[in-house]
Parts: structure tokens; C-alpha cells; sequence
């Protein structure tokens, strides 16, 4: 080979450069988010506090944050903090959603097969609360976990509860989070099936969504549920962001996204 074709060849050869980082916040409004104070009725799980999305705690209907722009493959960085005891996540690749009746929860229904049940018969009403008035949107998605290690019962489960893990799917391979109330810098890559964690500059979480593990772990947990089927075929490729809100006060700032070629 010449040195003009091995110059040629390893041009071609080379990935094509990432895109320009973009901000999903800017600091002041929710603009480029689906507000949910914009909605009928006005949703109070989310605000804007001191420069970061602050995740308002037991709000009367709890329904996650997500972006109005879908990505491919991407590359994320955010920064978070979580109250004493707190527990949220950021979701990717979302499949569907499912608005669910909390309160059937309390009345002895297994979570699991209360989403189930509305994917498959969708009968869940926003504008239209339970007995309790309380209303939750169930997002079907892979989640960066977001928690206080130290303080949350879940996270002392072990690591594929804590912090930067892939939620209950692949552990967190060491515990990196910083004390409570202190901010956490994250980073997610994704390129196709395989993502990347990392958390306050190590990567925990290295992994195919197609690991074996994985897809034994979704159906321990989602077995004959439409749930198992979505997050294994996953016929949604380009999709948004989310933050979720998990009943407990958590804070998101500097969100910025670039997507990879």
C-alpha cells in the first residue's frame, strides 16, 4: 500500500468526529423540557431552584422530567446531588410509559404487574387521580442511578443499587459518590447496545444491554410483562432524556449532551 492510500484508508477508517456539546438546561427555565406545569392539570414534581432542577419531594402527581429532543448515540454529562436519604435516576432509551393509579400500590397490588396491566390495557388517566388524588407516570427506560449511598435502605442492598449503577441491571463497580448533599459529576456513553457509567471521573459501569446478565435480571424482575419485551427488543432508537422523580428532593445542574456519530 502506498503512503497516500494508508493515509486514505485510515481517514476512512477513523469515527466520524462527535457533535457540538449542547445544554439541556439553561439554568433559569425548563425550556426544552416537557414541563409538567404546563400540562392540564399543572404538575408540581419538578422546579427550578438556584440554578438547577430541583426534584420537588411527594409531589400529588409524580411523573418524570423529560427532554423534547430525542438522541442516538450520545454522550452525557450532568452533575447531581441528592437530600439525606433521597433516591432518583436518569433515564435513557425510553420505550413507553404507563400513568398509573398509586394508590391500587397500597391496596396489596405488585408494582410490576400494575404497569403491566396499563401497557396492555392502558386505562391510566392523568386527569383522573385514584381515591387519594395521587397519580404516577411510570417510565419504561434504563436508569443511572441517583442516591444516597450511605442513607437510602435501597442503596444498602448493594451495588446494583447505588450510586452510577445501571439500576438493579449491572452494579456499580465500586462506590464513588460523595457525601450526601455534595454535588456528583456523572457521565453516560452510548453507542448502540453498550453504555458506559461513570461517576465522579471513574467508570463504574461498563456493559452491553444484550449481557446475558442483564436480560436474566429483566426477567426475574418483569417475567411475562410487557416491560421484559420492551427493554430487551428496545424498537425505539432514538429517544429523550429523563430525570425521574422518586418522591425525594434531588438537585440536576449542568446537563450537556453531544451526539456521537
Amino acid at each position: 500500500m502506498t503512503l497516500r492510500a494508508f493515509a486514505v484508508a485510515a481517514i476512512l477508517a477513523a469515527p466520524a468526529p462527535a457533535a457540538e456539546w449542547t445544554d439541556l438546561f439553561d439554568g433559569k427555565t425548563l425550556s426544552g423540557w416537557n414541563d409538567p406545569a404546563k400540562k392540564s392539570p399543572p404538575g408540581n414534581s419538578f422546579t427550578v431552584e438556584d440554578g438547577c432542577i430541583k426534584v420537588v419531594a411527594r409531589p400529588k402527581l409524580r411523573e418524570d422530567l423529560i427532554t423534547d429532543r430525542t438522541f442516538a448515540d450520545f454522550e452525557l454529562t450532568f452533575e447531581w446531588k441528592v437530600a439525606p436519604r433521597g433516591n432518583s435516576g436518569l433515564k435513557y432509551l425510553l420505550q413507553d410509559h404507563a400513568i398509573l393509579d398509586a394508590d391500587k400500590t397500597r391496596r396489596g397490588v405488585r408494582f410490576e404487574d400494575l404497569v403491566g396491566h396499563e401497557l396492555q390495557h392502558r386505562e391510566g388517566d392523568r386527569s383522573q387521580p385514584g381515591p387519594q388524588g395521587k397519580i404516577e407516570a411510570y417510565t419504561v427506560a434504563f436508569e443511572y442511578q441517583v442516591i444516597d449511598d450511605g442513607g437510602h435502605a435501597d442503596a444498602r442492598r448493594g451495588g446494583l443499587y447505588q450510586a452510577g449503577a445501571l439500576y438493579s441491571l449491572v452494579p456499580a463497580a465500586k462506590p464513588m459518590a460523595k457525601p450526601v448533599g455534595e454535588w456528583n459529576y456523572g457521565r453516560i456513553i452510548r453507542r448502540g447496545d453498550r453504555v458506559e457509567h461513570w461517576l465522579n471521573g471513574v467508570k463504574v459501569v461498563d456493559t452491553s444491554l444484550d449481557a446475558p446478565e442483564i436480560r436474566e435480571r429483566l426477567a426475574a424482575r418483569w417475567k411475562d410483562n410487557p416491560v421484559f419485551t420492551l427493554l430487551t427488543s428496545r424498537p425505539k432508537k432514538r429517544t429523550p432524556i429523563i430525570l425521574q422523580n422518586h418522591n425525594d428532593e434531588a438537585w440536576f445542574r449542568n446537563l450537556r449532551i453531544r451526539e456521537l456519530q
